[in-house]
């Protein structure tokens, strides 16, 4: 076995609730066929787990409670006790308050203790930042197993009861395109048979002197003023967002010396059905199997890029490649890493 080598021992993920279609979404807000017509034709997204009823406003599930669901299943999977488990890593925008955080909750219903957690604040490349930082720290000795959870809920930022005539368009359009989950990834050093190689993971702040693509506000009692919770910059992304998956994806091909041939499955960035449709057009012909979910889940923020990997380890037999790349448009992250099955 390489120095570099970590394995994926298993995935986890959670999602809450049933899936809501896009007739229900519309029929809630009053908003007839042509919006649910909206839906499918420009965001793409047919369905998506709320941790918010929409009927009674009442949130259903934390962050913490889902990422302990799929944190639970991980470790099952991988056939490990949580005493097994040497660091715990937790990725998440939205994370249940400020103090204290998500992951020492998280670690406590797991029964963890005595050992390092940290938690990553980011948006959507947040999952691929908290496994390079699991896989650095097991590279730097003195650990073997890494527990990195991540997850969004993002339905109780928005209220059951808006009037949806009333909003524009860079608010309205957050009220179809998020849904709430989380995942959970097992990291060792210790190769295990059926293991999947992690490679190359990379995270990259590319947004100096660049506007937000997106804002999601933290308000306390005093300082709301009138400004929307969430605003989203949607031609911004569609712009960018593809060009800077092509980037990462040459990136990582040249330093793993793989051919665009060598790749089985791709992962890309997940914000939209539709934008994942855009985003491969980009890419160019690639004679791999796409793992894309988004249209079914709805965009889970820190969640997706472990609902991906669940279905890509699935998948993955000997002697397969795999790239998942993720772009953060808040204020523009560019991520990605490799997979192999060996």
């Amino acid at each position: 076995m390489d120095v570099a080598d970590i394995h994926i021992l298993s995935v986890g993920t959670a999602l809450p609730g049933p899936p809501v279609d896009n007739a229900t979404l519309a029929g809630h807000f009053g908003m007839g066929d042509i919006w649910e017509q909206w839906i499918d034709a420009f965001v793409g997204t047919r369905t998506r787990h709320l941790a918010v009823d929409l009927e009674s406003g009442q949130v259903s599930h934390s962050l913490a409670d889902l990422g302990e669901s799929a944190a639970r299943q991980a470790l099952e999977r991988a056939g490990l006790d949580p005493i097994d488990i040497d660091v715990v890593v937790l990725n998440t925008a939205t994370p249940d308050q400020l103090m204290p955080t998500t992951a020492n909750i998280v670690a406590d219903r797991l029964g963890i203790n005595n050992i390092p957690t940290y938690q990553v604040q980011s948006g959507c490349s947040g999952a691929v930042q908290a496994i390079e930082l699991g896989r650095l720290l097991l590279l730097a000795g003195g650990h073997r197993t890494a527990l990195v959870i991540g997850g969004d809920l993002c339905a109780r930022f928005f209220d059951p009861k808006t009037d949806l005539n009333a909003l524009p368009p860079g608010e309205l359009v957050n009220m179809v395109l998020f849904g709430d989950g989380a995942g959970a990834v097992v990291l060792s050093t210790e190769p295990t048979p059926g293991a999947t190689l992690l490679r190359s993971p990379v995270s990259r702040f590319t947004g100096l002197g660049r506007a937000p693509g997106q804002a999601l506000e933290w308000f306390g009692a005093t300082d709301q003023d009138g400004r929307p919770f969430a605003v989203e910059d949607y031609k911004a992304i569609e712009e960018h967002v593809p060009e800077m998956a092509a980037e990462i994806l040459d990136e990582l091909l040249d330093e793993l010396d793989w051919d665009r041939a060598d790749l089985t499955h791709l992962l890309p960035p997940q914000l939209s059905g539709k934008m994942t449709r855009t985003i491969m057009e980009r890419l160019g012909d690639l004679p791999l199997r796409e793992i894309s979910c988004v249209a079914d889940t709805g965009n889970t923020g820190n969640g997706l890029p472990y609902l991906q990997l669940e279905r890509a380890v699935a998948e993955m037999g000997p002697g397969d490649r795999a790239i998942g790349i993720a772009i953060e448009s808040s204020k523009w992250i560019t991520s990605g890493y490799a997979l192999e099955r060996l």
